[in-house]
């Protein structure tokens, strides 16, 4: 999320720091920072903060805990009145589930033209595009306080006895809309869709893209906007399988409080009066369950034990005051009443990690965990296939994981990776097939004398999902199930001994052989592998001693070298050239090749 110092600024009488010190303030008690150019801060807001700090609003919240600076402006600080009521437009919402609350607002008289130079700037700052007065007033809005609104052409809608009607309802099989990018969906019966509730002609897209039927454009006069609350799995589905994603979906998919639409009705229709004039007619809000008040407790014993930390009450108060919660306490028990926008406080935990954040995690005392007496359980399963895998492994066998996809099987995957393997697999023994017949082809650039491989993986059979344990080797393939298996008390488990992988190169490999007499020392032997390394050109993947025997006070050698490149296919011609520079240096060394 792009967000700009000096809109930020807006909310504050007290000059901000810079927008690196900003960056630091938040990084150590709120969110990573991406990017810092120009004034303009990208910040990577968490999973569980989107539905509040997606907007220059919620980051301004933050910053004022965090610095301890009163907010001057805050668009959420009163509720507002939606007054006058009309029944100018009606909203009928079909799906109630999919779309928790709807308010639309009447305009009449509305002058569609080029935004003022502050608006534009303060979208073009994070890389918005200006349309139009109207339009850029609705996404004004949704960068400011984070709830996403549309506008539509009142004009371009029916209207019986000059009342409209605005319907929410799940898209038809095959039915199509022309969005405002120009291009044509496909619509399902799993999408939630904004329809003129006379013709029942789709103009939007819930939660995601409005349509080109109903767009804002100069000639426009009357508009109906809308501020409304969808469910985010919902958007999030619909923007998936429609393969667009925007501003507007990305925040519905974090999950929204319905209670912001007011909000957001309220701060766009203001900004539309100051840009495009007009009159409003009036606001309609269906809002059958608004949303319950809620409250969180958590005592100083707790927080000071899990935080490791030993906070007086003053201390808790504080952090509290600073994050702008509503609160009571009672001894030494804090009740946490949430702002409405804070979807996240639900737990004793939640309220810890506010204090903790607030007053700093760095100013918290490390202090060493204390040795646990109870015996650490082990899952049952987990044990079978690491005891497993240590005695193949001993054994000489080398762990593969082969692809869960295959041509047959009992489970269809809904989202194909591709059409080649649309199914689960249900045996490990193809997979393991395969890899056994590639690496028996390699073995020699391995330097391995047999090949013996093992899988631990699920396969799907009539609908169960089951672990197995696999091999393949000289003897063949085979599987059987994985039994789960109880850990003896206090057993030792190894520490993982796994090396970084390294990509086998995807062109052939050439084979060549040497064999020298050379002194009997170690030196000899260490002198004859660096000659090797030196004159290869980068090439030699593997040298393995075949064979060796000693006779007077000489030894003889004999190496296969395995050369390879990771980007060519090498010729004889140049493997030969190595080999002949290899011969010369082990010559020039004294050492007879034979």
């Amino acid at each position: 999320m792009k967000i700009s110092r000096v809109w930020l600024q807006k909310f504050f009488d007290d000059e901000l720091p810079n927008a690196i010190a900003l960056g630091d303030a938040l990084t150590f008690h709120a969110f990573e920072i991406e990017s810092i150019e120009d004034e303009i801060l990208d910040v990577k807001v968490t999973a569980n903060r989107g539905h509040d700090c997606l907007c220059h609003r919620g980051i301004a919240k933050e910053l004022s805990a965090i610095l301890n600076v009163k907010m001057s402006r805050d668009d959420l600080a009163q509720a507002p009145i939606l007054e006058p009521v009309t029944s100018s437009v009606s909203v009928d919402i079909k799906e109630k589930d999919l779309c928790p609350r709807y308010v639309a607002c009447h305009i009449r008289g509305v002058k569609v033209g080029p935004s003022p130079q502050w608006l534009r700037e303060r979208l073009e700052s994070l890389g918005q595009k200006s349309i139009n007065n109207v339009v850029d007033a609705t996404n004004y809005v949704m960068f400011h306080i984070g709830q996403p609104l549309h506008a539509f052409d009142a004009g371009k809608l029916s209207d019986r006895d000059g009342k409209y009607a605005i319907a929410v309802r799940k898209g038809k099989k095959d039915e199509r809309m022309v969005a405002l990018d120009g291009k044509e969906y496909l619509l399902s019966d799993s999408m939630l869709v904004i329809a003129d509730g006379h013709t029942d002609m789709p103009i939007g897209i819930a939660g995601v893209k409005g349509g080109a039927p109903a767009a804002i454009t100069e000639e426009t006069q009357d508009i109906i906007i809308e501020s409304a609350n969808f469910y985010g799995v919902s958007v999030r589905k619909t923007s998936q399988m429609l393969k667009l994603r925007t501003d507007a979906s990305s925040r519905f998919e974090q999950i929204l409080s319905p209670e912001l639409v007011s909000y957001a009705m309220h701060a766009v229709v203001d900004t539309i009066l100051e840009l495009a004039g007009g009159e409003v007619v009036g606001y309609v809000d269906e809002y059958p369950q608004p949303q319950a008040p809620r409250s969180v407790s958590v005592s100083l014993e707790k927080l000071n034990r899990v935080l490791g930390t030993q906070l007086r009450i003053e201390d808790i108060e504080d952090a509290f005051t600073r994050l702008r919660f509503a609160f009571s306490r009672e001894g030494e028990q804090f009740t946490v009443f949430a702002p409405f926008e804070r979807l996240d406080l639900v737990i004793a935990e939640d309220l810890i990690e506010e204090v903790g954040r607030i007053i700093g995690y760095d100013t918290i005392p490390a202090v060493a965990l204390s040795a646990s007496r109870a015996h650490p359980q082990v899952n049952e399963h987990f044990y079978a296939a690491e005891e497993a895998r240590e005695n193949l492994i001993a054994q000489g066998y080398s762990e593969v994981v082969t692809s869960v996809f295959a041509d047959k099987g009992d489970r269809v995957v809904a989202n194909k990776v591709d059409g080649v393997r649309p199914y689960l697999r249900r045996t490990l023994i193809d997979g393991l097939k395969e890899a056994y017949e590639k690496n028996e082809r390699t073995k020699t650039l391995l330097g391995l004398q047999k090949v013996r491989l093992f899988e631990i993986g699920v396969i799907w059979q009539k609908g169960d999902e089951i672990t197995m344990l696999g091999s393949a080797d000289e003897k063949g393939v085979r599987e059987d199930r994985l039994e789960g298996k109880s850990a003896s008390a206090y057993e030792k488990f190894p520490t993982s001994t796994a090396t970084r992988y390294k990509p086998f190169s995807k062109y052939p490999f050439i084979v060549r052989d040497i064999a020298m007499w050379v002194p009997q020392s170690d030196q000899s032997f260490t002198e004859v592998i660096r000659i090797f390394g030196e004159y290869s050109q980068g090439l030699l993947q593997h040298v393995d001693l075949f064979d060796q025997f000693k006779k007077d006070d000489r030894i003889s050698y004999a190496f296969h070298l395995v050369f390879q490149s990771l980007d060519r296919t090498l010729t004889d011609a140049e493997v030969n050239a190595i080999m002949n520079t290899i011969s010369s240096a082990v010559a020039a060394k004294g050492f007879a090749v034979r």
